[in-house]
């Protein structure tokens, strides 16, 4: 008698099932450290408008500001928001002693993320309307809005 070789349908399937597992494995990492990264250039976006913001407030004294009179004075180059959905603003107060930037359409994640990251430029969080420096006002649904405050 001939002896065969090859391999069964159960180790073919087997071994689909392994790489399957691993290529999900592999998907999930990704998209975990893509969202940390687009985090992380959000936060520096964020940072790099307040600064300008800032320093055009010094400099003119008095507002208003928002994000039309930001590209228009050069410091920033287009209207795209950093995080959330594009209808976003700064606005500050009348005497340019305070400024807030203002995110909307944020997904419950990225609220999160951004009320319990401690950014060094910001003096007060307003979450959905509410003060506070934590993810307890974050809601599921996916329609928050944050505005950083600023002196």
């Amino acid at each position: 008698m001939r002896e065969q070789s090859g391999r069964s349908l159960i180790e073919i399937i087997g071994v689909l099932a392994i790489g399957a597992i691993m290529v999900s494995g592999t998907y999930a990492i990704y998209n975990s450290t893509n969202q940390k990264q687009k985090r992380l250039i959000a936060a520096s976006s964020l940072e790099n408008i307040a600064t300008k913001t800032k320093t055009l407030l010094e400099y003119s004294g008095y507002g208003p500001v928002s994000v039309d009179f930001l590209i228009e004075a050069g410091a920033l180059t287009n209207d795209k928001a950093p995080a959330g959905g594009q209808d976003w603003s700064v606005t500050s107060s009348i005497d340019g002693t305070e400024f807030s930037i203002n995110l909307v359409d944020l997904s419950y994640d990225e609220c999160a993320y951004f009320t319990t990251k401690k950014l060094n430029w910001v003096t007060r969080i307003k979450v959905n309307d509410y003060d506070s420096s934590d993810s307890s006002y974050c809601l599921k649904t996916g329609a928050n809005k944050i505005s950083f405050f600023s002196k």
